[in-house]
């Protein structure tokens, strides 16, 4: 690999762009949390920190929820689902302000979205959080619906359209690839 590509491929954060990375997740596809969680492998595979905040989910029997738990320090799930689930989709965005001082390589807001787009979050809100992130941290947002304000302020965004489904055959999920 030539200096050039070498230096691009092992520096750390975004530190170059001047702002953090945001690429959004979105669509009626299945797979946006899982997309996310296959950029948090390759951050963990660089060593990086990723922290991912789950908002409307409160299900610890996931596989990444139980995955997470083997990363130690390196990779942190937090979960705010329940109810009421607009204070809980609050507390996650108040609880994001807190993880950002703590500067993770990475992080990746799943459900954000739809948590928007049902009104339990403030698309203002939310803009105003990713425009005040630190430039070494990448952002990812996921979920259906993703408010148009999301995809303005994004660097990129991935639509997960679904063409076919095990759910339209009337087959169930299966632990270890929809949860």
């Amino acid at each position: 690999m030539g200096a050039g590509l070498n230096k691009f491929f092992t520096r750390k954060g975004n530190s170059m762009r001047g702002k953090p990375f945001i690429h959004v997740f979105t669509g009626d596809g299945a797979g946006k949390t899982t997309a996310s969680l296959g950029v948090a492998m390759r951050a963990l595979g660089h060593g990086q920190r990723v922290v991912m905040i789950q908002f409307m989910k409160r299900m610890r029997e996931t596989g990444e929820y139980k995955a997470h738990k083997k990363f130690g320090a390196k990779f942190k799930i937090y979960q705010f689902g329940g109810s009421p689930r607009k204070k809980k989709a609050e507390e996650g965005l108040a609880f994001a302000r807190k993880v950002i001082k703590l500067k993770p390589n990475l992080l990746i807001l799943d459900e954000v979205n739809l948590a928007a787009a049902r009104g339990l979050l403030k698309k203002a809100d939310v803009v105003s959080f990713l425009r005040s992130i630190p430039s070494k941290i990448n952002v990812i947002l996921t979920g259906r619906k993703a408010p148009k304000a999301f995809l303005r302020i994004a660097d990129g965004v991935s639509e997960i359209r679904k063409v076919k489904h095990r759910y339209d055959q009337g087959i169930s999920a299966e632990a270890g690839i929809e949860f």
